[in-house]
């Protein structure tokens, strides 16, 4: 059983950035494609952003992109969301999520470990 912990939510006004962090609880999470999702209130879960399991290749949701960046960080074995330009649509709670040898999934079912959340605001 992995866990994983997000950390790095708060809250912080528009244009403002945000690096939120996923730390797991296996030594091995080098080995899982990582995803970060988030939910507004009374809005459906939603895709952010995604790096396979190598750390090669990353995935984008539309409306995030050019503003967040997923970085794997081997070193300290987590996986990081840097959150730039941020903006009061961007208000939810952030998940991340792991999958064994994943490839960066956009679909939430492959994931099969998923943190707690940590609640992002962004006053406008």
């Amino acid at each position: 059983q992995v866990q994983l912990a997000e950390s790095g939510g708060g809250l912080v006004q528009a244009g403002g950035s945000l690096r939120l962090s996923c730390a797991a609880s296996t030594r091995t999470f080098s080995t899982y494609a990582t995803a970060w999702f988030r939910q507004a209130p009374g809005k459906e879960r939603e895709f952010v952003a995604a790096v396979n399991w190598r750390g090669e290749d990353t995935y984008y949701a539309d409306s995030v992109k050019g503003r967040f960046t997923i970085r794997r960080d081997n070193a300290k074995n987590t996986v990081d969301l840097q959150m730039n330009s941020l903006k009061p649509d961007d208000t939810a709670v952030y998940y991340c999520a792991a999958d064994l040898w994943g490839l960066g999934s956009r679909e939430e079912r492959p994931y099969v470990y998923w943190g707690q959340g940590t609640q992002v605001t962004v006053s406008s």
